[in-house]
């Protein structure tokens, strides 16, 4: 049984999309760009204040999901430009604690919006019994 998880806390969809799919324990998160929630507005600044607001939007799909950002298993980045790659790490690095997802990083030639990252990924809630 699949169920969708939306939140106020992060972008809405902007196209025919969910923020997050969750099938079981594993959650499918779409990917987020670096919108301002409450404004559906591209944050200001340069490639570190993208990177920063598109953690926090993970952040908040995560927690909707029922898990955190550390539940995280696969996280796929894609950068317009690779020689950011340094940067994500360090930001990367203050969202999650070892050990550290899987990870992709990818450049491609074109975001929505002119964006220059969006991370998607997939998280394995925890199991109760």
């Amino acid at each position: 049984m699949k169920s969708i998880i939306n939140t106020e806390q992060a972008p809405s969809a902007i196209g025919t999309y969910s923020q997050a799919v969750k099938v079981g324990n594993t959650v499918y998160l779409s990917g987020q760009i670096p919108l301002i929630p409450e404004t559906m507005e591209v944050i200001e600044g340069g490639f570190s204040e993208q990177a920063e607001q598109v953690f926090k939007n993970l952040v908040a799909v995560c927690e909707a999901a029922g898990g955190s950002i550390n539940d995280m298993v696969k996280v796929n980045i894609f950068m317009t430009d690779l020689d950011n790659f340094a940067t994500v790490n360090e930001i990367m690095s203050r969202y999650f604690k070892k050990p550290y997802p899987a990870r992709a990083a990818i450049q491609v030639s074109k975001l929505p919006k002119a964006v220059d990252i969006e991370i998607d990924g997939i998280m394995e809630l925890p199991s109760v019994n």
